[in-house]
């Protein structure tokens, strides 16, 4: 439980479809893809229970404009790495230390193994608990868990779906753009 006061909720239109972003007062807290209404609701009642504030939807919040225009950015083309206050209290332990490490040190358009993020945290052989980490990424995008592969080449898994993934690596140069 954090004292975050309020929790300010907006969703925003995106080349991988709305996205539900929430912000508290140490930063964006919450990335949500495929925000339809009932992702919606799911999504603000788990930010309630974990947060013990009661969201507020705000689409014109000071808070969120600044990760409401650098997504835009990103989207676009033009920004490659976000510079956003980042509010880390829907993760802890081993999963927040692996999703910094992959904040900080996979830049757009290089990708990771899993095995690989587990040895740069200090725990080699944990690349199944470095999944389960990124299945659990509270700030997806942002936070790019989509930079995050197999080692033998394969996409790997992903929360907001495989087409998703294919989409950001598209978008990044990693992949090429699908012809329809």
């Amino acid at each position: 439980m954090n004292s975050n006061g309020v929790v300010e909720w907006a969703v925003v239109e995106s080349d991988i479809g709305p996205l539900l972003l929430a912000a508290a007062d140490a930063g964006l807290v919450s990335v949500v893809f495929h925000a339809r209404p009932e992702v919606r609701e799911k999504a603000v009642g788990q930010l309630r229970a974990r947060l013990g504030a009661e969201p507020v939807e705000n689409p014109g919040s000071a808070r969120l404009a600044e990760p409401i225009r650098q997504l835009a950015a990103y989207f676009a083309g033009s920004l490659r790495e976000f510079s956003l206050e980042l509010d880390w209290s829907l993760t802890s332990g081993f999963n927040r230390q692996v999703l910094r490490e992959l904040a900080t040190g996979v830049p757009y358009g290089a990708v990771a193994g899993y095995g690989d993020l587990a040895e740069r945290v200090g725990q080699p052989g944990a690349a199944q608990a470095v999944g389960v980490a990124m299945g659990s990424n509270p700030l997806p995008v942002v936070v790019p868990c989509h930079r995050v592969v197999e080692s033998g080449g394969g996409l790997g898994g992903f929360g907001g779906g495989l087409e998703t993934k294919r989409k950001l690596l598209a978008l990044e140069g990693v992949l090429p753009q699908p012809l329809f």
